[in-house]
């Protein structure tokens, strides 16, 4: 087990770049590296990670460790890989308000804003690529970019997801009829994260902002709703927590998720700081838990059954559909919050160009652009 925690903890410490970078991180050191997998195995577990909803990279992880080590090996590669940027996290949180008056902090701030413009815009460029290849994904990814601008809501997101699984079993199937009944899901598991999400819905709204109760609900809610992990979980968060902060505290939440290593899922441990009526480090822990569990619940449901249930081609389908709505999903996001929060004027957008050609053409690593933009917010203000 602490084999497992200190190659997750290390992974945890030097990831940076989002989840697709943290698959790379992965493939390097599990299967090349260590050979504690082989490459069809990690495809199957890169594959169920971005099928199920939740954090992508974390819960590729802890199948990893799930498959290492049973499920201490699971726990272990989650705390390992998730604990370095939590803390990092929830001491942002509780240092940052005491120099958010300063105009170098405001100024590093801006330019990390910045920043989540240019790897957001990456991301929708990159995941247009990988999931909107056919006529019908782009028509999917364009109709559902324009319905989150109408009605951003997370009723809406859900929505939008649910009808493009639905379309996509439909239209996007590849070869014809379906293998034989699955068998091996853990029922208990998706028993279990059913009556949570049940739970974390209905007493949602009875809840008050900021209790530890709330945070929990609010946390498990957007876990078990996100498909995409990373950039997409941030509009099913500013949603609730626009009601405890401001639009700007929240995107320094953000900011700060882009700068440093590991799960982006970590906004959580922030958000949970932050907005806690009660001790902040409860608040933190809640809030992180709360976002992390759904998407491990549903691994340990379908990670036995994975190999049959990948091959039955209208699921297949339904995963597609789902990915070229969360591209759409992300566009709008692009625009609001991120574009509406973070540009003011042309000198941003001249930041924003210099940012993506940095990104793409000079290939710099995402820590360069972090220093670089958070010490060119602080000169530029």
């Amino acid at each position: 087990m602490w084999q497992i925690f200190i190659r997750f903890f290390m992974l945890g410490l030097t990831s940076f770049g989002g989840p697709a970078a943290h698959i790379g991180y992965f493939r390097q050191t599990f299967v090349k590296e260590l050979n504690w997998i082989d490459e069809a195995r990690f495809g199957s577990l890169v594959a169920l990670s971005q099928f199920l909803p939740g954090p992508g990279s974390s819960q590729l992880g802890f199948a990893i460790g799930l498959s290492r080590g049973g499920l201490g090996g699971a726990l272990a590669a989650f705390i390992g890989f998730t604990l370095p940027s939590a803390m990092l996290m929830y001491l942002i949180a509780v240092t940052s308000a005491n120099v958010l008056g300063q105009e170098w902090f405001n100024g590093m701030i801006n330019g990390l804003k910045l920043l989540a413009v240019v790897v957001v815009l990456d991301a929708c460029l990159g995941m247009f690529r990988q999931f909107c290849q056919s006529t019908a994904a782009k028509l999917l990814m364009a109709a559902s970019a324009a319905s989150l601008l109408l009605v951003g809501s997370s009723l809406m997101q859900f929505a939008v997801l649910l009808l493009a699984a639905i379309i996509g079993s439909r239209l996007l199937v590849r070869g014809e009829g379906d293998a034989a009944p699955v068998r091996g899901i853990g029922w208990g598991w998706l028993g279990a994260f059913a009556a949570l999400l049940l739970a974390a819905v209905a007493l949602l709204p009875t809840l008050a902002p900021g209790s530890a109760a709330w945070l929990g609900a609010v946390g498990f809610q957007a876990g078990s709703l996100v498909f995409g992990g990373g950039h997409v979980v941030l509009p099913l968060l500013e949603g609730h927590f626009e009601a405890v902060m401001s639009p700007d505290r929240f995107l320094t939440g953000y900011a700060a998720a882009q700068a440093i290593p590991g799960p982006m899922f970590t906004l959580a441990t922030f958000l949970g700081a932050d907005a806690a009526t009660g001790d902040s480090v409860a608040g933190a822990l809640i809030a992180t838990l709360g976002i992390f569990v759904p998407g491990f619940l549903l691994i340990l449901a379908f990670l036995p059954a994975w190999q049959g249930l990948s091959q039955r081609p209208r699921i297949a389908g339904a995963v597609a559909g789902v990915n070229a709505a969360v591209v759409g999903l992300l566009l709008s996001a692009l625009y609001q919050p991120i574009w509406t929060s973070a540009v003011s004027g042309p000198r941003d957008v001249a930041l924003i160009i210099l940012g993506v050609a940095a990104l793409k053409l000079l290939k710099l690593p995402i820590l360069a652009l972090v220093a670089a933009f958070a010490a060119g917010g602080g000169l530029l203000l």
